[in-house]
């Protein structure tokens, strides 16, 4: 399966579903399953008080407790279109996201939490992912 790594606290606010798009300086021509991968980065979210809410209404009120090193979400990756091409972008995604001109977003749908995993390591771009038997599913 590819796998996309996200720091924190990007990657959980996918697996919650409160990130259904994610923006990216790069266009990809692959559609279907995703691996969300939680990477060991941090990335402060200031001036996003809607990201935050989601985050703690999701029971995650500690940033510095979210996972890290695993995958925390399967999806769908279904499109990928220049940000100019889509409207209607939540208050939340607007927050979390790099909507300049240029841009690619990515659509992620039929989000699948998955609990706590064995430690995978991530890598930049899509990756291949191999789920073990000994990884277990949410």
């Amino acid at each position: 399966m590819r796998a996309l790594s996200l720091q924190q606290p990007y990657a959980t606010l996918v697996a919650i579903g409160a990130k259904r798009w994610e923006t990216r300086s790069w266009r990809t021509r692959y559609r279907g399953p995703l691996a969300i991968q939680a990477s060991l980065g941090n990335r402060p979210l200031p001036g996003a008080p809607q990201a935050l809410a989601a985050l703690q209404a999701a029971g995650f009120p500690d940033l510095g407790a979210l996972p890290h090193g695993v995958v925390v979400a399967v999806c769908e990756l279904v499109d990928c279109v220049r940000v100019e091409q889509v409207t209607g972008f939540s208050a939340l995604e607007r927050e979390v996201g790099d909507f300049s001109a240029g841009r690619f977003a990515w659509r992620l749908e039929a989000v699948r939490p998955r609990a706590l995993a064995l430690p995978v390591r991530g890598h930049l771009g899509l990756w291949t992912w191999v789920e073990t038997p000994a990884t277990p599913a949410a």
